[in-house]
């Protein structure tokens, strides 16, 4: 079956009755023109009809970088529910912008800076690099609408039900070693302002048995801890699944609060009750905001508590 031919400017400019210098600055956007509403809409019903898709190369050389945006997780978990949905808001908004996303999860040294030399992106989103390799003194987890403020909705859910010591579970996975950190500082910073007792570490093995155990021990270097928040939502159901393997009430004996919102929460009995973030809408904030353009009005809405069973 022969190629279908590739819609141009030329066609279009056909097919609307106009020259193709007018659909050239309909199509792009060009400011500085006088055209009226009535012709703007025939050209662009008229591009849509025939399937026009613009030279994305032509476009690249006339504005000197590419219509791609990159987002660089590298270290950073790829599989949860948390990023996925970043993810998807920031290709939505890109997308409706007429940009391109593209993911990099290559941890190799040297590798982004490769990319961007091959192809020139309109901007880099570097979520790596803001976990894991900045300062401290500039990690400011953002107690507005940040990751500080998603943990103080966690710890603060614990205290408004009445616990007063508490810990954080943290597993064994490498690459969350610097978001654990961050989360530990955040969370105890939330625990004294809300006048409670310096938190404590329950560190999981990442195995069945090693967490039984780890908790088991815990237990009774700790005796005072009512609650453990998880770092993620996999944290808090180890915690689970270790207090059902050990006989421990949950959340009689011992609450339990995940952070991310997955589903599999819920398939767990007893239910996990976790912290929902809403990070569709930070993707499109990111997503205009790495084009330069004005965030918008709408705000991401604060974490919330998916109320379960097991705190």
């Amino acid at each position: 079956m022969p190629e279908r031919a590739r819609v141009t400017m030329k066609d279009v400019a056909q097919a609307s009755g106009v020259s193709p210098a007018t659909v050239s600055f309909v199509l792009n956007g060009t400011a500085q023109q006088t055209i009226a509403p009535a012709t703007i809409e025939r050209v662009k019903r008229a591009a849509e009809k025939l399937g026009y898709v613009p030279n994305g190369v032509a476009r690249a050389l006339r504005e000197g970088s590419s219509r791609i945006v990159v987002l660089h997780v590298a270290r950073l978990p790829h599989g949860g529910p948390q990023l996925a949905d970043f993810i998807d808001g920031l290709d939505q908004e890109l997308d409706g912008l007429g940009y391109t996303l593209l993911v990099r999860y290559g941890e190799r040294e040297g590798s982004v800076e490769r990319l961007v030399a091959q192809i020139s992106p309109r901007a880099v989103i570097d979520i790596d690099w803001l976990y894991y390799d900045v300062s401290d003194d500039a990690a400011d987890g953002g107690w507005e609408s940040g990751l500080a403020a998603h943990s103080a909705v966690q710890i603060g859910h614990l205290a408004g039900a009445g616990h007063r010591y508490l810990a954080l579970a943290l597993g064994r996975d490498d690459r969350l070693a610097r978001l654990a950190e961050l989360r530990f500082r955040y969370a105890g910073q939330a625990a004294a302002a809300a006048g409670l007792p310096a938190l404590a570490l329950l560190q999981l093995s990442g195995a069945v048995d090693g967490d039984s155990a780890a908790l088991a021990a815990f237990r009774v270097t700790h005796p005072d801890i009512t609650a453990v928040a998880g770092l993620d939502d996999a944290s808090a159901l180890r915690v689970l699944a270790a207090a059902q393997r050990l006989g421990i009430a949950v959340p009689g004996e011992l609450a339990v609060i995940g952070f991310g919102g997955s589903a599999e929460g819920e398939l767990f009995s007893p239910s996990l009750t976790t912290v929902e973030i809403d990070t569709v809408a930070f993707g499109r904030r990111a997503a205009r905001t790495a084009l330069g353009l004005e965030p918008g009005a709408e705000r991401p809405g604060p974490a919330v508590v998916i109320r379960r069973e097991s705190a």
